[in-house]
């Protein structure tokens, strides 16, 4: 009998020698692990020629299992905020070592032979996909400056409007005639809404306040009508007690209790220890609230609806037990009167 072997894909023990790798079973499971790592190798091969680079993410830490060396490896190759895809599995597939595990892999398991170029690299293909990486990392730092480029544009463009319309509301504006009242509060609510979006947008420089105008001025179109403030009704402008701040007549001579009592809670308590109960049991539909006299218990059977079976079962055991001590005792007492009562006759 062949010794005892282990087949790590397999994942099981066998006594058959090397017969074991040319089953079915470890064929069929010899191809799956295969497939799973196939699709990864041809990817990172169609990288060769063209590499890509891309802003780091932690999605690119990923790793991938290779079924030869036994071992996870890096799939994306990282330094800084830059991350070269397939990067770390080209650099695994192109070691010496990696080719030294798929030979001896691929002579334990006796796979195909013409599959075992698809998960190797050769050196001459590795620094292709070094050139490639440079040209790659030149071709993204040159579309980076032109962003960072049209960034700057555009600030720049901002800050320059932000400036003229600055500008534009700092200049003197001239005096309306006191007879053109339309014109003149037509130009006031220009100046206004111009000020209005001024203070909306942010402002870096030390600017002198904007002049007030003048409500009670002479010469104005406008009329003043008056405070519109409600008698005998303040407001929080005016010094009056907040609406949120005021109690309630109606809450402030009861004080009522917020939440469920105490007794409350102690039956909702009741309750949820009773649902974990069967609802099947002897003395579930039995109400303990209502009055009942002493002698409506049943006398039979010791079924009570109150309590466990087995109370009523040790219980009945005990007294029989009693029972049956008292019955032996008169029993023992019985001969021992008779014969006393010869003896004296």
């Amino acid at each position: 009998m062949a010794p005892a072997q282990r087949c790590l894909l397999c994942r099981q023990t066998f006594f058959c020698g090397r017969g074991h790798v040319y089953s079915r079973k470890h064929q069929r499971t010899l191809k799956a692990a295969l497939d799973r790592l196939l699709p990864q190798a041809e990817a990172a091969r169609k990288a060769v020629r063209a590499a890509q680079v891309e802003r780091y993410v932690p999605e690119h830490e990923r790793r991938c299992w290779c079924i030869c060396c036994g071992c996870e490896v890096r799939k994306h190759l990282s330094h800084g905020n830059l991350t070269v895809l397939h990067g770390g599995l080209l650099e695994h597939l192109a070691s010496p070592e990696h080719k030294k595990a798929t030979n001896r892999f691929w002579w334990e398991n006796k796979a195909e032979f013409q599959m075992k170029e698809k998960f190797l690299i050769s050196p001459q293909d590795y620094a292709r996909f070094k050139k490639s990486m440079v040209k790659s990392l030149d071709t993204y730092e040159e579309k980076e400056d032109e962003v960072i480029k049209e960034m700057a544009a555009q600030i720049r463009e901002v800050e320059h409007s932000r400036q003229e319309l600055v500008r534009s509301v700092l200049e003197p504006q001239p005096v309306p005639d006191p007879e053109e009242g339309s014109s003149a509060l037509g130009s006031w609510k220009g100046t206004n809404s111009l000020v209005a979006s001024a203070s909306q947008q942010p402002s870096y420089l030390d600017l002198p306040p904007a002049p007030e105008l003048d409500w009670m001025e002479t010469g104005q179109p406008l009329t003043f009508i008056g405070h519109q403030d409600t008698p005998g009704i303040g407001n929080i402008h005016s010094g009056a007690t907040p609406p949120w701040m005021v109690q309630d007549e109606e809450y402030s001579s009861v004080n009522q209790q917020i939440g469920p009592s105490y007794e409350e809670f102690l039956k909702e308590k009741e309750k949820q220890k009773l649902k974990k109960l069967p609802p099947d049991r002897v003395g579930a539909n039995f109400d303990h609230s209502s009055s009942t006299s002493i002698g409506w218990l049943p006398s039979f059977g010791r079924v009570w609806n109150n309590g466990r079976r087995w109370q009523s079962r040790h219980q009945f055991k005990t007294e029989a037990a009693a029972r049956n001590k008292q019955s032996h005792k008169k029993s023992q007492s019985f001969p021992d009167t008779f014969s006393s009562q010869q003896t004296h006759t």
